[in-house]
């Protein structure tokens, strides 16, 4: 049965490219869950509880566009090994201070802030307005918390 009313071989290529931003979520969530056990400094308390936060936020997303993936009849990555290779976010490793931990947080938000709008072109173009609806909504957010990391770098 055909859920989303989409012809095959876009879903199949939105498909694809949603398997991209499911890696992207999953780098960042892991690089953010490294921060948030790792962090020292002055801010440690403020950080380590943002840090939780935003992975939790992060995990879940990472479920809903799995789940749309799955929904667009395709198989979303689900190993370590896919998600290095598909995302366009770096693994980070050893950062403790609150500054630069902050910078990374806020250049790999804006990783996927660029990822969801090319996605979300994409999703137009192809009629597919579950899969836009719900990166607008990402966005919209995203926007926001990339605002808020960038008031508190320039404190």
């Amino acid at each position: 049965m055909k859920i989303v009313n989409v012809d095959k071989s876009k879903a199949r290529k939105l498909a694809a490219e949603l398997n991209g931003l499911l890696a992207d979520y999953m780098v960042f969530y892991q690089n953010v869950r490294g921060l948030h056990w790792n962090i020292k400094g002055k801010k440690f308390f403020e950080l380590h509880a943002q840090f939780e936060t935003l992975y939790n936020y992060l995990i879940t997303k990472a479920d809903e566009v799995a789940e749309r993936v799955l929904t667009l009849q395709e198989v979303p990555l689900h190993t370590f090994e896919d998600y290095l290779s598909a995302s366009s976010i770096k693994s980070r490793k050893n950062l403790t201070g609150g500054e630069e931990a902050v910078r990374a947080v806020l250049e790999d938000l804006l990783a996927l802030l660029q990822r969801q709008r090319e996605l979300l072109l994409l999703a137009n173009e192809t009629g597919d307005e579950g899969t836009a609806a719900i990166l607008s909504e990402y966005v919209k957010e995203q926007e926001k918390m990339a605002w808020m990391y960038e008031a508190f770098l320039n404190d």
